[in-house]
């Protein structure tokens, strides 16, 4: 992979077991040839009891990064705990959705061949800024136009993939790119429309910042892209939403 250094050679499996967790993740991944960025799902190159080892480990080193911001967290109790605090957030609630695996989705089939437009929204989402690890608050809207061998899904389970999705460090372009594509292969529809219009707090809390921003970006698949019809239908009924 490019970038990275040539995956090492261990004699035993237990050159291997005494690395750190972060560390053998990595030896899988790089040996599977599989990218990691940031807004990559791991989950299936973490075994079990190592997403506690991961978060012993961030644990440490963040509490090198405080050391190096020279807080005393010794004698500041407001900062005593923060490095155990700030793993656990990373790894089990604002990262999760790169260590888990996709949640269970019940599909029904499409028995009523329901071909009429749907909307689901707004879907509140909660991500990250890759660049500065800063929120990326918003809503999302889905626009469906299934067929007769869609699969269905329920309308909560939208709002599981959408956080499964959202919950990693990316740019929001991206994000939309990816939460379409798993509901494409996942529903199948004729036509998707995704909608994300979010607040970035790397605009209102440093550099510029800008308070009033919002970023809207949008993916149109399917019979959005070739209907300017439906496209506008959607479209008029978002705003009426908002």
């Amino acid at each position: 992979m490019a970038g990275e250094k040539p995956t090492p050679i261990f004699r035993s499996e237990g050159d291997l077991a005494r690395l750190p967790a972060s560390d053998r993740i990595r030896y899988r991944l790089i040996g599977a040839e599989c990218r990691y960025h940031a807004n990559d799902n791991i989950a299936e190159f973490i075994e079990p009891g190592e997403i506690d080892e991961l978060q012993a480990e961030i644990e440490e080193k963040m509490q090198g990064v405080l050391r190096s911001l020279v807080i005393d967290t010794e004698s500041d109790h407001n900062t005593a705990d923060t490095a155990r605090r700030v793993a656990r957030m990373f790894v089990t609630e604002v990262f999760r959705g790169r260590y888990v695996p996709m949640p269970a989705v019940t599909e029904f089939p499409n028995v009523s061949r329901l071909n009429e437009l749907m909307i689901v929204g707004p879907v509140k989402v909660r991500s990250a800024c890759s660049h500065h690890l800063c929120p990326i608050l918003g809503k999302v809207w889905i626009g469906l136009l299934p067929n007769e061998h869609s699969n269905l899904i329920g309308l909560s389970k939208y709002t599981r993939i959408c956080d499964w999705i959202m919950s990693r460090p990316q740019i929001q372009e991206e994000a939309v790119t990816m939460l379409a594509n798993e509901l494409q292969d996942r529903v199948k529809p004729d036509g998707l429309a995704i909608v994300m219009e979010a607040d970035h707090f790397c605009m209102h809390w440093r550099g510029v910042k800008d308070d009033e921003s919002m970023m809207t970006n949008s993916v149109m698949r399917g019979a959005f892209l070739k209907d300017a019809n439906l496209r506008r239908e959607f479209l008029s009924l978002l705003s009426k939403k908002n």
